[in-house]
Order: structure tokens, then C-alpha cells, then sequence
């Protein structure tokens, strides 16, 4: 009974032991991942994403917290997580079929006079000129994507289930990309995120460029019009 007792102990002291060495790896862990993290947002360059990643997918609770003590805003976190997205996701990205890819953007990026209606897949464009979704819409469809104006993530995943891209791009706000981001990488895709110029709920200014260059990865010049290749440039 004794020899028991003492037995329990022992394995209550291992188990003890363990679970501090456990906790000290990831604080330390944690610590190092923040600091190349915040050394990367300072030379505006990734360093080690793939670490970075798996970091935040396992000690994701412990990495925010230190980043709100060395007094890094939620609103730079998240600038510097979907940089960390789109650098990682870009090569596979590239690898995947124009025809399987969507773009979806939101709808807050048209004129306030837009004369298109809501459909069970989102504004249908009539390119009345009034705003630039009308001539991008155009543009990324003779690529071969499929473009939809958005109201919010639940048309995204009716789109997704309906016609199941592989990879999809998705225009909004730093908060509705990020969101967007989680839930295309819990769906399977391959995702990459294009935020906003402007925030708000009407004529929203998008970062074009940016979405023009995510848009030709991957495809053979040839393919992509003339006018694409000016603007992402």
C-alpha cells in the first residue's frame, strides 16, 4: 500500500514537472515567434511564415496576448496576418487553374447610385460606369474568374458550395478579410485577401492594383488583357 502511495506520488511529481516544462516551452515558443513577427512588421519583410503560421495555429491565445503587451494594435495584427497569408498561399495559389478560382467583393465598393439588384448570387453588375467594379467585374471575367458583389460571408459560402472553386480572392475591410480568411482556410481553400483603401458601408475604395496583381498569378501572359497588365503595374 505504501509502495503504492509513493508510486502515485512519483508519477503526480513527473506528470508535475512535465506540464511546466510544457508551459515554459510555449511561453518561450510563443516569445520568439512575437519577436520575429514584430521584427518582420518593422522591416516590412517575412521572416520564417511557415513558423509563423504554425505559431499562431497552436499558440495563437498566448502570441495575441504578448503582442498587446509590446503594444501591437489588433488593427496591425491582422494587416500582418493577411500579408502572412498572401505570401504563404501565393505559390499554390499560382498552381491552381484560373477556372477554379472566385473573386468575391464587396458590395459597399459600388456608387451610391448603382442601379444593379440583389440576386440569390449577389449584385448582378450592369456596368453603368458610375463606379470601377463595373470595368475590374469585365476584366477578371475574360481571365476566365468568377466575380461576385457580395453583401456578407453567407452568399461567399453558398457561391463555394454551388460551384466549388479551389482558390478565391477576397476583397473588404481589414476585419471582413481576416474573418474571411479563417473561414476559407477552415473550408479547404486556398485563399488570399485584398483589403479596402477606405472602410465604410458605402463607396468603399479598393485597392485595385493589388487585387490585379493577385489576379494574373499564375497565368500565362498571353491570357491576361492588356489593360489588367497596366493597372496591377
Amino acid at each position: 500500500m505504501a509502495l503504492d502511495f509513493l508510486t502515485l506520488n512519483h508519477l503526480i511529481f513527473i506528470v508535475g514537472e512535465i506540464t511546466i516544462v510544457v508551459i515554459l516551452g510555449s511561453l518561450i515558443t510563443a516569445f520568439i515567434l512575437v519577436v520575429i513577427s514584430l521584427y518582420s512588421i518593422k522591416m516590412k519583410k517575412l521572416y520564417f511564415p511557415q513558423l509563423i503560421k504554425s505559431g499562431l495555429v497552436f499558440l495563437e491565445g498566448i502570441m495575441k496576448a504578448m503582442f498587446r503587451f509590446f503594444g501591437l494594435e489588433d488593427r496591425d495584427l491582422y494587416t500582418f496576418l493577411i500579408k502572412l497569408m498572401n505570401s504563404m498561399n501565393a505559390a499554390e495559389f499560382a498552381r491552381i487553374p484560373v477556372t477554379d478560382r472566385a473573386i468575391f467583393m464587396p458590395q459597399c465598393l459600388r456608387s451610391s447610385k448603382c442601379p444593379a439588384h440583389l440576386t440569390p448570387e449577389g449584385l448582378k453588375c450592369r456596368n453603368c460606369g458610375q463606379c470601377e467594379v463595373g470595368g475590374a467585374h469585365l476584366l477578371l471575367e475574360k481571365m476566365g474568374y468568377r466575380v461576385f458583389i457580395v453583401p456578407g460571408s453567407s452568399f461567399i459560402k453558398r457561391m463555394v458550395k454551388k460551384y466549388r472553386p479551389k482558390a478565391i480572392v477576397g476583397v473588404g475591410c481589414l476585419s471582413e478579410v481576416k474573418e474571411g480568411i479563417d473561414m476559407a482556410d477552415k473550408m479547404g481553400l486556398v485563399v488570399m485577401g485584398v483589403v479596402t483603401l477606405k472602410e465604410g458601408c458605402v463607396e468603399t475604395i479598393n485597392n485595385w492594383p493589388e487585387l490585379y496583381e493577385i489576379a494574373i498569378l499564375g497565368i500565362d501572359p498571353a491570357s491576361v488583357p492588356e489593360d489588367l497588365h497596366t493597372l496591377a503595374d
